[in-house]
């Protein structure tokens, strides 16, 4: 039974490798190059995997990179399925650049899917039995989906007494809003977009995520803030943490890995604030490694250990 399923509606291959200097016209010699199954539900997927959870991830995708997607799927052993696509599934490449230390992501628009192919995916979760517990939707939509297609996920979720998790942006983080989600994970940039306003400092930041909350679009709100930390506005409190010292290596990842940490301590029942503790510990294990590996649970426990102390959902880990 999958406790928790994710949906990814425009996955990627992300291609990772380094370079010593990025310069025009000349051949650059690079180093190992690496290769994983990428989009928001996807990547959380993956660390859940890793956490022990019982999950299952739900993406869009076609052609010759879809293939090769479900391939890495499977060597990660990712429980998943896929709604095929007539169009092929993007590549994404992050190069990282050592004399810099700089990291320059080049993000593809992907495939277009028809109607047809994105009802289909709404169609699926219908069949899903039992049940989840939680449902994570995360990332961008492909071209040619509606912007709400994450607010009819959010009607569907409250319809069947499933707690939907949200990681989106623009019009797609606006309409699911409107219809109302169990957890939003936005970042700062997305936030200020969402309510328009500066958002200068961190009393600004805890009252536009606690506003959240009060109007009936979340029920949580993490904020992410980077090397910042992050705040979690719930319904009763709000809990500020600073992101734990590391030596940062990547950033890509942090968020996805965050988000599947949170889900899993809540849904082994860890109150809000150690679920905010879990995340951010996974947040800062993943900027240790390189690319889109992600966080590695070994890592997640030494930092809680290191900065917490007593793990109260350790067993699983």
């Amino acid at each position: 039974m999958a406790e928790i399923v994710t949906i990814t509606p425009n996955p990627s291959i992300d291609l990772s490798f380094s370079v010593e200097r990025l310069v025009d016209t000349v051949k650059l010699r690079c180093g190992e190059p690496r290769k994983d199954a990428g989009g928001g539900g996807i990547n959380v997927a993956r660390v859940l995997r890793r956490f022990g959870s019982e999950c299952l991830a739900i993406h869009l995708a076609g052609g010759r990179t879809g293939l090769a997607l479900d391939a890495l799927l499977d060597e990660e052993r990712v429980p998943y399925e896929c709604i095929f696509i007539g169009n092929e599934t993007r590549e994404n490449v992050t190069v990282l650049e050592m004399s810099s230390r700089r990291e320059f992501r080049f993000i593809m628009p992907g495939p277009t899917v028809t109607e047809v192919e994105w009802r289909r995916c709404l169609r699926y979760l219908d069949v899903i039995d039992p049940q989840p517990r939680y449902l994570v939707a995360s990332g961008s939509l492909a071209q040619g989906m509606p912007c709400d297609f994450y607010a009819r996920i959010a009607r569907w979720a409250q319809n069947n007494c499933v707690r939907m998790v949200l990681d989106a942006s623009g019009d797609a983080l606006a309409a699911a809003l409107e219809a109302g989600v169990f957890l939003v994970k936005p970042s700062l940039d997305e936030l200020r977009e969402l309510t328009g306003a500066p958002l200068a400092d961190a009393s600004e930041w805890r009252d536009a995520a606690r506003h959240l909350v009060g109007c009936g679009r979340a029920r949580n709100v993490a904020l992410t803030l980077g090397g910042r930390g992050a705040i979690l506005a719930t319904e009763d409190r709000v809990v500020s943490l600073p992101a734990i010292p590391v030596n940062v290596v990547s950033a890509v990842g942090a968020g996805d890995s965050f988000l599947a940490a949170m889900v899993w301590a809540l849904d082994h029942d860890a109150n809000t604030e150690e679920a905010l503790r879990y995340a951010i510990a996974a947040g800062c294990a993943a900027v240790m490694r390189s690319g889109t590996a992600l966080c590695n649970p070994a890592d997640v426990i030494h930092m809680y250990r290191e900065s917490y102390g007593v793990m109260p959902c350790e067993v699983g880990l």
